[in-house]
């Protein structure tokens, strides 16, 4: 998804504050690499205490931890730019009632936009839109995915990836993996739910 710029609150900033701000920038690098990425939420009652202990409201922890888990979402953005080509793909597969078919990719100078349609039978009380969750586009360590956009209506929906660097225009050997989370657009759970297309000759 796109975000919107950032505008500071306020044109005031306590210059006595700056030693505390710059260190807690290098203890947040440091949690980060002591937990390789992946702190997860300390439990409430952790957060009871240490509210207990400063002095500061529980819900502000609770938010200011939460938010902490979204530092990746936060990297520069690669926007596609100057459009290549069309590079048709059409691989299907069911999955729990639900067809998603990864239709195309798009081919651009410095990203790649990869297009994934699921369908499913609205006249199946179970399968609705709500059954459809957010699904993550994994392509391994060399590539960075996200999603761009996405829409549904009944019957079907709409995903469309950004994947940097640009996926080369062969194809084969690649192995797209759209992982299902829930929890929300940051840092979301996965549920185990998980679709692979290997990509072949």
């Amino acid at each position: 998804m796109k975000r919107m710029p950032f505008t500071p609150p306020t044109e005031h900033y306590d210059e006595r504050v700056l030693p505390i701000d710059k260190q807690i920038c290098l203890l947040l690098q440091q949690r980060k690499e002591i937990s390789e990425g992946n702190p997860g939420y300390p439990p409430f009652a952790y957060i009871d205490q240490w509210s207990a202990e400063t002095g500061l409201y529980e819900d502000f922890l609770k938010i200011l931890f939460g938010t902490l888990r979204s530092d990746e979402y936060f990297k520069p953005i690669v926007e596609p730019a100057d459009f290549r080509r069309h590079l048709p793909v059409l691989v299907s597969q069911e999955h729990e009632g639900y067809f998603f078919t990864l239709t195309s990719v798009r081919q651009y100078a410095n990203a790649s936009v990869v297009t994934l349609y699921v369908d499913w039978d609205v006249t199946i009380p179970e399968q609705t839109s709500t059954g459809i969750s957010n699904f993550v586009l994994h392509m391994g360590e060399h590539y960075d995915c996200r999603m761009d956009r996405g829409g549904s209506c009944s019957g079907n929906a709409t995903y469309n990836y950004v994947v940097s660097p640009a996926l080369p225009d062969r194809l084969s050997g690649l192995e797209f993996v759209f992982r299902e989370e829930i929890g929300g657009p940051f840092g979301g759970e996965p549920t185990g739910k998980e679709v692979r297309f290997d990509i072949e000759e």
